[in-house]
């Protein structure tokens, strides 16, 4: 028993009968040969250098990731920063539902996203959007939409321009200067080749004069679901391009002439959306109601009814006759308010006529009446100088206050 305790098991000894003579272990050793180690470590360096650039690639720990659809997912990850470590194969970026407020500057670096082409931002709390936070080479979609924005830079994306094409921004205006600044930003020329501009929703009553006129490739312009009351400071001129307009769900009372002409003017426009306004049908509206007749860029335009007057509430646009409108006197406001002018001014010099005359049959009273002022001013000034003379003089003084009298 106790010699086959000592012999080793059959099977370690026919595995180590079947090691190849060759094959020694890396490292130094009795067996190893010759440079074996740094031959080992010329092996595992690749595989070192591989794993160390693969890491870029990888996936935020908060987010989902597609590398073969080239899409990143962080939704609702209550995430309060951009991730830094975004693989750069990233085409589709999504990061909405998150208590993200802030956009700095380099948020989304270039060099890291090269090819980044659309960008979901929306639902978030962004406020503030600063310079260079979306200078991106080959950003072509933005969706900022559901955003309290109170702040969006004018440089934003970069001193040289942006590639963009499709901008969202509904709900996100609801501050004044906001929508300054993004007037101040169309209007420079950094977004010279976007198509698709989206302000719906965000409760706008004017639009900043020449807005769109720096956007030559614009075809489709959606201002839905606001409050615009009116289009006179807007100018349509240069958009060659534009094939959509939405003004549905505003509170334009009427579209003047100057608008109409605009309109006319454009050859691409021919899909215009004029829905739920409220629209006056006084006589103001004729033109409006002759464009309409005569023109096929409006859609449903058979839809269109008076808001107001209540004679007129329900009726449709194109079923209205000059008849309806009873606009047999001018209703030029200019020329109403020029005969309102004349009419004061003839009242006015009719009072100073009267007045004249007043003073002209009176002038005897007036000029008696003007004398006895006159003498009660002199007898009063005479009294102050002779008190004057009394108490300029110690003798009277001294007089006036021994004295019994």
């Amino acid at each position: 028993p106790e010699g086959s305790r000592s012999r080793p098991p059959p099977r370690r000894a026919a595995r180590s009968r079947r090691r190849p003579e060759g094959k020694v272990a890396c490292g130094a050793g009795p067996g190893a040969m010759p440079g074996r180690g740094a031959l080992c470590l010329g092996l595992l360096l690749p595989v070192l250098l591989g794993c160390g650039s693969a890491q870029p690639g990888g996936c935020p720990a908060l987010c989902e990731c597609s590398e073969p659809a080239k899409t990143v997912k962080c939704v609702n990850r209550n995430l309060t920063a951009v991730p830094p470590d975004l693989p750069p194969y990233v085409r589709s970026l999504f990061i909405t539902g998150n208590p993200l407020t802030d956009l700095p500057a380099g948020a989304f670096p270039a060099q890291r996203l090269p090819d980044l082409t659309s960008l979901n931002l929306s639902g978030n709390h962004l406020r503030t959007v600063e310079a260079g936070s979306l200078a991106l080479p080959a950003l072509r979609q933005l969706d900022l939409s559901g955003n309290a924005l109170v702040s969006f830079s004018p440089q934003a994306f970069g001193e040289g321009g942006s590639p963009l094409e499709e901008l969202a921004l509904r709900g996100a205006l609801r501050d004044h200067g906001v929508l300054l600044s993004l007037a101040a930003l169309l209007q420079s020329g950094a977004l010279r080749n976007l198509s698709r501009l989206e302000l719906a929703d965000n409760g706008l009553l004017l639009l900043p004069a020449g807005m769109f006129t720096a956007l030559p490739a614009l075809r489709q312009l959606d201002l839905s679901n606001n409050s615009l009351v009116g289009l006179r400071n807007v100018s349509f001129q240069g958009l060659g391009q534009l094939q959509s307009l939405n003004l549905s769900n505003n509170s334009l009372g009427v579209l003047w002439n100057s608008t109409l002409v605009q309109f006319r003017s454009l050859p691409a426009l021919r899909h215009i959306v004029l829905g739920h306004n409220t629209w006056v049908c006084d006589c103001a509206i004729e033109d409006l109601v002759a464009w309409l007749k005569e023109s096929n860029q409006v859609e449903g335009k058979e839809a269109l009814t008076c808001a107001s007057p209540d004679k007129m509430l329900g009726k449709a646009l194109l079923k209205i006759n000059g008849s309806d409108l009873n606009c047999s006197m001018p209703t030029d406001l200019p020329s109403q308010l020029q005969t309102s002018y004349v009419f004061l001014g003839i009242v006015l010099a009719l009072i100073g006529a009267i007045f004249l005359l007043v003073l002209y049959l009176n002038r005897k009273g007036i000029k008696k009446w003007m004398h006895n002022i006159r003498d009660a001013c002199r007898d009063h000034m005479e009294g102050y100088h002779y008190r004057y003379e009394i108490n300029a003089d110690p003798r009277l003084t001294n007089l006036s206050s021994n004295s019994d009298v």
